[in-house]
């Protein structure tokens, strides 16, 4: 009888054991951290189409909180309040700093998912630095207002280029030469300095960038205003300033380009392009790699196909910004960009020596505006 209470007993007890053993187990896998898959944020969009007499343009305040991550997100998180409801097209980010600047796609392809938004598509370029101490990145906006801002369009004006012979830390009065060509253009549409949506001025210091800030704030007030130090050194003084404008009188065709009295005259692009069609594309920057004639070309056939897949065409290319990290590349970009853009007709544009790009091994990047018309469709 004894033999058999304490085989019982012992029975008892490791089934005790047992339970209690698998009820230990069954805690510590609730205590374990689950292990998720994280998602690749979304591709942005090549190209966005906008309606022209809809668009509005704005530039984030800087913030110097944080790295780079964290500023971008502050920058979008101020941008999308600013818009109050329209739908951003296009974000343009100049990034200062040894920050990634993959990130920056990252987090605004990131942060426009999250909030169940439509994806900008977006320009990324390094410059040498940015106003405030500690501000890592400045991001330009052009967003899509529910009613309409210009209802005869608008007008881009391409960058007006004043330099020093010598070298200069001090580049203020260059900046005032490049505004007054600015304003020159302006007059020339007939429009004011009310009229005036967006300035953005790259200069070779920011010695006295508080001037520089100073003088574009007292002639275009109304407008969103960006300047930068392009590079981090530079062998002489230089500021050059871009504008977009207003139209205050109908256009009467899709695209119009002029070149009026006090402006140099360039066989590489027209001072002022119009743009009266319905709707615009709005590109992100297609990058080429290396320097030979093949890879600059790739970029442009790159860019071309974005285009006709919008709905577009190098036809209707009204602006498009260059962004080279040497100048030596100038001519080339230039030369081989007449193979695909009607050199009777050169676009507004911009072209300025930047510090970097995304990819360590690209050599300059493109991106533009063009006019979309009403009969035309994506893929067409």
């Amino acid at each position: 009888m004894r033999t058999s209470q304490t085989i019982a007993l012992i029975v008892a007890a490791l089934l005790a054991a047992s339970a209690l053993s698998f009820s230990q187990r069954r805690k510590d896998r609730e205590k374990e951290p689950v292990t998720e898959t994280l998602q690749l944020p979304p591709e942005l969009p090549a190209a966005v189409v906008g309606e022209t007499s809809r668009l509005v343009f704005d530039v984030a305040p800087l913030t110097t909180q944080g790295l780079l991550s964290r500023q971008v997100r502050d920058s979008v998180r101020a941008l999308l309040r600013n818009a109050r409801g329209a739908r951003i097209l296009k974000l343009r980010a100049f990034v200062a700093g040894s920050g990634d600047l993959r990130r920056v796609q990252e987090i605004v392809a990131e942060t426009f998912a999250d909030k169940r938004l439509p994806l900008p598509a977006l320009s990324v370029l390094q410059v040498g630095a940015l106003p405030a101490v500690g501000a890592q990145v400045l991001l330009e906006s052009v967003a899509e207002a529910r009613k309409p801002q210009n209802p005869h369009g608008i007008a881009f004006i391409s960058g007006q280029v004043a330099t020093s012979v010598e070298p200069t830390l001090l580049v203020a009065p260059l900046a005032a030469q490049s505004l007054a060509k600015i304003r020159t253009a302006v007059e020339s549409l007939g429009a004011t300095p009310s009229d005036v949506l967006r300035v953005t001025c790259y200069l070779s210091s920011l010695d006295d960038g508080q001037k520089v800030f100073q003088a574009m704030f007292e002639q275009f007030r109304s407008a969103a205003l960006a300047y930068m130090q392009l590079r981090r050194s530079y062998t002489r003084g230089s500021a050059e300033c871009e504008a977009v404008v207003r139209l205050t009188a109908p256009v009467g065709e899709p695209v119009r380009f002029l070149n009026p009295d006090g402006l140099e005259k360039s066989p590489h692009r027209s001072q002022i392009a119009l743009i009266s069609a319905e709707r615009v594309v709005l590109t992100g920057t297609q990058m080429a790699f290396h320097h030979q004639d093949g890879d600059v070309r790739l970029a442009f056939e790159r860019l071309g196909k974005v285009l006709q897949e919008s709905g577009t065409s190098y036809e209707r290319v009204a602006q498009a910004s260059f962004y080279p990290i040497s100048m030596a590349l100038a001519e080339k970009i230039w030369t081989l960009g007449f193979e695909f853009i009607d050199k009777s007709r050169p676009p507004a544009a911009t072209m300025a020596e930047f510090e970097g790009l995304p990819s360590l091994e690209a050599t300059f990047a493109i991106d533009v505006v063009a006019a979309r018309l009403r009969n035309q469709s994506s893929g067409s």
